[in-house]
C-alpha cells in the first residue's frame, strides 16, 4: 500500500511549511486529519458491507448444501405414515396383541392414561424418625 519512511515525511512536512506557512499550518493539518478520518469511515463502511455481503453468500451456499443433503437422507430414509404399516408387518387390520387397546379418558383426568407407560418407582424411600434429643418447632400461639 503506502510506504512512507522518515526521510520521505520530514521532506513533505518541510514544504507544507514552506507553502502553506507555520501560521496556517495547524489548521490545515486540522483539516487534513478530518478528511483522513472521513476517508477511513468510507473504507470502514465498505469493508463491512462487503464482509457482509461475503457472510450471506457463504450461508447461501451452506443452506443449499444443508438442503440437497437433507433430499438425499430423506430418499435414502423415508419416512413411514401411521396410516401405513411397516413393510415387514402384514397389513391386517388388526390392532396386534401387545398393544393394549386405547381407553377413553375418565372424567376428571387431565391426561389419557396408559398403563403400559406408567411410572415405575425405582427405589422406596427411607423414612427416618428424628432424634428424641432435638428441640420441637414452637407451635402457632394462636393455635393454641
Amino acid at each position: 500500500m503506502l510506504d512512507f519512511n522518515f526521510t520521505e515525511m520530514a521532506v513533505v512536512a518541510l514544504v507544507a511549511l514552506v507553502v502553506i506557512g507555520p501560521k496556517d499550518l495547524p489548521k490545515a493539518l486540522r483539516v487534513l486529519g478530518y478528511w483522513v478520518g472521513k476517508a477511513r469511515g468510507v473504507a470502514r463502511q465498505f469493508r463491512a458491507g462487503f464482509d457482509e455481503m461475503v457472510r450471506e453468500a457463504e450461508l447461501a451456499e451452506m443452506e443449499k448444501k444443508w438442503k440437497e443433503e437433507n433430499e438425499r437422507i430423506m430418499r435414502e430414509h423415508p419416512m413411514i405414515s401411521p396410516a401405513q404399516p411397516a413393510a415387514s408387518e402384514p397389513p391386517t387390520g388388526e390392532i396386534p396383541p401387545h398393544d393394549p387397546a386405547p381407553r377413553p379418558a375418565e372424567q376428571g383426568d387431565m391426561f389419557m392414561r396408559d398403563p403400559q407407560h406408567e411410572p415405575v418407582m425405582v427405589e422406596r424411600p427411607t423414612m427416618v424418625a428424628a432424634p428424641a434429643d432435638e428441640p420441637k418447632l414452637p407451635q402457632d400461639k394462636a393455635a393454641s
